[in-house]
């Protein structure tokens, strides 16, 4: 089989390290991004054949997530075009425990395809890159759902089980959750966060109501405090948010990167490094 690889949202979080292992392994890769030439745009799907043009593989990430209204008919859309054009093997980047997202596979699972899914636990990289960094710079944050423990996976580990699986025919069907090796509340984030880096970083728990009410105030797109609503309600809220998986182990042959590793490391970038300036998520 061969191995030209589509890496959609190749510039992303997940995406760019897949790309860069890919591009050590001497493997052919195409980024997947509005940017890109040729361009892959989720938004418009006259882009996807062209992208699509002559590639073996495709690692589909889906942004801003797969729970978003629209995101079963990308997925299914893309499907067929990959179908129509010959691709082999589709390795999606779900979310573990989000209804929405299970449907979004289906069309994968149904698509007559080589696949693996690939679903994943919140991202370390969140506190760093995404959601949380610009309180923990300004050294407040007031999230809901304070107590609910979170095995936090990083995304070096997804990166690195991606990569094995899309060479590897021997994960061709398989279903892996990733998670960390243990849970941490986000208070407790912010706890170690605080203590390595030396800060000074408050946590205040509120509640869902109050945190959408102060995200209209700072008037974040309706979208965006959609898309919070459920993540901290459907998805913090199910009942197996906390398990902990050891997939991880089972594709790479090691334990996942722990969170107190992944803090020493950040906090050696100085992105956490306080600013003056109030931010809310």
């Amino acid at each position: 089989m061969k191995n030209n690889v589509l890496v959609i949202g190749g510039t992303g979080k997940t995406g760019r390290k897949v790309a860069d292992r890919l591009i050590k392994k001497n493997v052919p890769v195409r980024i997947g991004s509005r940017s890109s030439d040729p361009p892959f745009d989720w938004q418009d799907a006259s882009t996807w054949p062209k992208a699509l043009e002559g590639m073996d593989k495709v690692y589909i990430t889906f942004q801003p997530d797969l729970a978003v209204p629209g995101a079963f008919e990308a997925i299914e859309g893309l499907t067929n075009e990959a179908r129509r054009q010959g691709i082999q093997k589709l390795v999606l980047l779900s979310g573990k425990g989000e209804r929405e997202a299970e449907r979004c596979e289906g069309a994968i699972l149904h698509s007559g395809l080589d696949f693996t899914i690939v679903r994943a636990s919140w991202f370390n990289q969140n506190f760093s890159e995404s959601f949380f960094l610009d309180p923990i710079k300004a050294g407040h944050v007031a999230l809901p759902q304070a107590n609910v423990p979170i095995p936090f996976v990083d995304t070096d580990d997804i990166a690195d089980v991606v990569v094995e699986v899309l060479l590897d025919n021997r994960h061709n069907g398989a279903i892996y959750n990733l998670t960390g090796p243990q849970t941490l509340t986000f208070s407790e984030v912010i706890q170690e966060i605080s203590k390595v880096t030396g800060r000074d970083i408050t946590f205040t728990p509120v509640s869902l109501s109050a945190y959408s009410k102060m995200l209209k105030e700072f008037q974040v797109p309706a979208d965006y405090i959609w898309l919070i609503n459920y993540l901290f309600t459907e998805v913090l809220g199910s009942p197996h948010i906390s398990e902990i998986s050891h997939d991880i182990v089972k594709v790479l042959g090691r334990k996942p990167k722990d969170f107190s590793q992944y803090v020493r490391e950040t906090a050696a970038t100085d992105v956490w490094d306080s600013v003056r300036q109030s931010a809310i998520v």
